[in-house]
């Protein structure tokens, strides 16, 4: 039987709400990580907009079962319509350009159908925990299966590389467990494109190691915003897409570096 995780305490402040995406950014750079929570965002991408229009294609295809070939374009196009509009005017992508969009997403989506859903249970599974005052931890799974005997496994796709995925990871596995009580069986990131994979059997101990990286990001970010201090920058590869780019010494100098 799974032992019991507690959430350490934390210092008081201001309300946080805590996603995957900003622990990862603030494992890599506390500054990032705290423009993330001003609303401070980089530019939209191409990349970033096909690969959210084929992560919906994926989850309509486990939910409703595989789409046509001739039907591919006018479910990319109703799933379009009903969330990544803003983000299409974002990119300043216009309508007469999506065809190029809907074949990318339709190579995805030939990869994806190749992994098959043996045991799906569930995709964009919304997930959330309010483990301290003022701490919302939140997040959506691409997809969970039955696990068996080992407990639910849950993926999430990647329409690139996996990359470095422990740290997004292991936050789903905290997520999961405060939400459902606990670990799951496992977690993964899969690349359709790649077919790599990262996998990762979380203990109990591991998510109290997590829930203790959690609970760091909301004591430092609450003790810098309360007496005016500066979080720390560290550079890295991804200073390229930082939003704070411009008016950071070390991002600078680090993308100097890369570009070299």
């Amino acid at each position: 039987m799974a032992g019991t995780v507690v959430f350490p305490p934390v210092d008081p402040g201001e309300d946080l709400k805590v996603s995957a995406t900003t622990f990862v950014a603030f494992e890599k750079c506390p500054d990032q990580a705290g423009a993330r929570f001003r609303g401070i965002y980089g530019a939209e991408s191409r990349a970033s907009f096909t690969g959210g229009l084929a992560h919906r294609i994926f989850a309509r295809h486990l939910r409703d079962g595989p789409i046509s070939p001739d039907g591919l374009e006018a479910a990319c196009r109703e799933e379009i319509g009903a969330g990544l509009n803003p983000k299409m005017v974002a990119l300043g992508l216009k309508p007469s350009a999506l065809g190029s969009v809907i074949k990318e997403v339709g190579d995805l989506y030939d990869r994806f159908k190749t992994f098959g859903a043996e045991g799906f249970e569930g995709a964009e599974v919304a997930l959330e925990a309010t483990p301290a005052d003022g701490v919302l931890l939140h997040g959506s799974i691409d997809a969970v299966f039955d696990g068996k005997e080992a407990g639910p496994r849950l993926v999430d796709w990647k329409t690139g590389g996996v990359g470095d995925a422990d740290t997004q990871l292991a936050f789903y596995a905290l997520l999961w467990t405060l939400d459902r009580g606990e670990p799951p069986g496992s977690v993964e990131a899969v690349s359709v494109a790649t077919g790599e994979r990262v996998r990762a059997v979380p203990s109990t101990e591991d998510v109290q190691r997590t829930a203790g990286r959690v609970a760091h990001l909301v004591s430092v970010l609450r003790r810098a915003w309360a007496d005016g201090t500066a979080l720390d920058r560290v550079g890295g590869p991804w200073c390229r897409w930082c939003p704070l780019l411009d008016e950071c010494p070390e991002g600078r100098a680090t993308t100097s570096i890369l570009d070299r």
